[in-house]
């Protein structure tokens, strides 16, 4: 009896074989939910920042192209006028004045333009509230440029005159003899209203807080959000240090303000100046709190009738063992009959495992969700250029043959800024219908980023592809756009492998032809070599 009370005494120490089987398989659950949550964290996390990173990369492009144009235009400018001044036989002051004038209003690339001899008498000032005519000038910047008798872009300086932060751009002026005469000069005021602020202002901070900005050869910044930086030495900024040494790219760096940012920057051939596109990384960890707690919404309920099951299951898949215990426990207290064997272990098993397999499911289901999330155009529904980049790979691994047509939508910055960006916006949907409908389902249609898309077609030649192209180009002109007028489109062709040997050699030829058609006056395909 001693030995009795014994035995329950340690019994009641020990862990049953329901609660440990339940502790385990809750446990198990618990991990493998914790893992996989994890793991589409990190993906995610990833995604964002190399999505921000081309975008930013992308934009910095766009934007220095612009810039790039923009600067050959004023030095353009400033070339005309210095060929009508050396025409001119008599320095007429009625006629030069209303030319200089003429030339500052024209074009609003400068706020001040100047007419120097060559011996540093201003001959003429625009505009006359200067009262610089028949002064002499003292800036050490002009008359560095007076003396170069080349084409000269200053660095920022503030004038002692005004005490306005300016950059200073100027042209040589040569008689009919070829004699040095003297030179045409343009200003523009970097702390107000300019040409670099009409140009790149109005969006220089989005809802999300990237931003851009723009420094000079030296590392001065000549346009910034916050006007009162203007001018700042931010040499010792890494991305900035990369645009003095000529480079374009991207990089997650620290600003001088020990900001972590996402940066896109890309170099201005035509000036040696610099644009740079960055996002703070706060925006993608804001992005990603969104996406877990999404996350966690949508799966609490599923998950909690989920454990509610397993322990269900848990217990039942005990119930043998506690059964079998009990009964051999009265082996040694009194003589029992043994009831008929119960098939429990395999419908057991079976529950258990689809216990496990639906919690595996149900993740596996938000993650798969979440990578065709990252696949896909959110405005278009197209797929996007992460797509497009797998299926070139793809393709070009298993030797395919395949056309690749690029399309960007005509003047689309006019239809933003004269409709507004949801207008814009419904457009590229229009777009994206249209170039969906015109072609085969096997075909890849995506955003390529902005305006541009970019359509694969198997097995397909540049005539085949043509066809396609003429279709969506014509489609698109005939049909009704929510913008009420007319919508056209410019497109380049190329085909893989006889005029490419990668994809990033066939974008480049797609992307050649279609510039090619938007010199040709847009609204029309071109065939890459043709």
């Amino acid at each position: 009896m001693p030995d009795h009370k014994y035995r329950q005494t340690r019994q009641k120490h020990k862990i049953s074989l329901t609660t440990l089987l339940t502790g385990l398989v809750s446990l198990v659950v618990l991990l493998t939910s914790t893992i996989l949550l994890i793991a589409s964290y990190e993906s995610k996390k990833q995604s964002l920042i190399e999505t921000t990173l081309h975008l930013n990369s992308f934009n910095a492009h766009k934007l220095s192209q612009t810039m790039d144009s923009l600067f050959i235009s004023m030095r353009s400018s400033l070339e005309f006028s210095a060929r009508t001044f050396s025409s001119m036989e008599q320095m007429d002051s009625d006629v030069v004045s209303r030319e200089l004038e003429l030339m500052r209003n024209s074009s609003n690339y400068f706020n001040s333009v100047v007419l120097v001899e060559k011996g540093g008498l201003v001959l003429h000032s625009a505009p006359e509230s200067l009262n610089m005519s028949g002064k002499y000038i003292v800036s050490p910047t002009a008359l560095d440029a007076l003396k170069l008798q080349k084409p000269y872009v200053s660095e920022p300086y503030t004038t002692s005159s005004t005490g306005r932060m300016i950059v200073f751009m100027s042209q040589p002026v040569f008689n009919t003899e070829g004699m040095y005469v003297g030179l045409i000069g343009g200003s523009f005021y970097l702390q107000q209203d300019n040409v670099l602020s009409m140009a790149f202002g109005a969006n220089a901070i989005d809802d999300s807080g990237s931003y851009y900005y723009i420094v000079d050869s030296k590392g001065h910044l000549l346009f910034h959000p916050d006007k009162k930086r203007i001018g700042d030495d931010i040499s010792g900024n890494s991305i900035v240090q990369k645009l003095m040494r000529g480079e374009s790219g991207q990089a997650q760096a620290f600003n001088l303000q020990s900001v972590n940012l996402l940066a896109g920057y890309a170099h201005v051939p035509s000036n040696g100046w610099g644009v740079v596109v960055v996002s703070p990384s706060s925006v993608i960890f804001d992005q990603l709190y969104q996406y877990l707690r999404m996350t966690f919404m949508y799966t609490l309920i599923p998950f909690v009738l989920l454990l509610f099951g397993v322990i269900y299951v848990s217990h039942r898949l005990a119930q043998p063992f506690v059964y079998l215990a009990d009964l051999v426990s009265k082996f040694s207290t009194e003589k029992i009959e043994l009831p008929e064997p119960k098939s429990h272990w395999n419908r057991e098993a079976e529950l258990l495992t689809q216990a496990i397999f639906l919690a595996y499911n149900n993740i596996q289901k938000q993650t798969e969700s979440l990578t065709q999330e990252a696949m896909t155009d959110p405005l278009t529904g197209l797929d996007n250029r992460r797509m497009l980049e797998q299926k070139l790979q793809e393709w070009i691994a298993a030797e395919l043959s395949f056309s690749l047509i690029v399309v960007d939508v005509d003047k689309f910055k006019f239809v933003n800024d004269t409709y507004g960006h949801l207008t814009g916006d419904e457009v590229l949907k229009h777009v994206a219908a249209i170039i969906s409908a015109s072609v085969r389902p096997s075909d890849i249609c995506c955003r390529y980023g902005g305006e541009e898309f970019v359509l694969l077609l198997l097995n397909t030649r540049t005539p085949e592809a043509l066809t396609v192209a003429e279709r969506i180009r014509v489609g698109l002109e005939e049909s009704r756009v929510p913008t009420g007028s007319r919508i056209t489109v410019s497109q380049g062709i190329a085909h893989y492998p006889s005029q490419a040997g990668s994809g990033a050699e066939l974008l480049q030829r797609a992307d050649e032809a279609l510039y090619e058609a938007k010199n040709r006056g847009r609204n029309r395909t071109v065939v890459s070599g043709e």
